[in-house]
């Protein structure tokens, strides 16, 4: 009984330590494209982009306020695929933002793909959906009241 409430507890204390940070990583086709999309539609960003020798990027950190996104170039093969050769999105970006409507205006003007404007949501959100130029499913929220 001892032995089994020591390996309880170091089971426990280790499930405390392991979990550091949380980083997304989304899968795109043309990470060029993409980072400045996010950047300029989305307002996330700064980036670092890291290239091949032939220029290519192989690797995108984004900013996106206390967290950072990662994009990754598709690579069929390991069974990377963009929403847009995958013919539909399988995961959601949620951003918290300080002001939604703002957050939306601006994006509205450098041509987010909206679908579904600024709403108070039943779960204490007000936010705003768009897709990405590849399909990617995009949320930005803030908490009401």
């Amino acid at each position: 009984d001892t032995e089994d409430l020591l390996r309880v507890l170091e089971e426990m204390t280790m499930l405390d330590t392991t979990v550091q940070k949380r980083i997304g990583i989304l899968v795109y086709e043309d990470l060029d494209a993409m980072q400045q999309y996010l950047t300029d539609v989305y307002g996330l960003g700064p980036a670092v982009v890291s290239r091949d020798d032939d220029g290519t990027p192989v690797h995108v950190e984004l900013q996106a306020g206390d967290g950072v996104l990662w994009l990754h170039p598709a690579h069929p093969d390991m069974g990377y695929s963009s929403p847009q050769s995958a013919g539909t999105c399988t995961a959601m970006t949620a951003i918290m933002v300080d002001d939604c409507d703002a957050h939306f205006r601006h994006a509205a003007e450098h041509g987010a793909d909206v679908r579904y404007e600024p709403v108070d949501q039943p779960y204490g959100y007000r936010e705003w959906s768009s897709l990405d130029p590849e399909g990617g499913f995009w949320s930005f929220m803030q908490p009401l009241g």
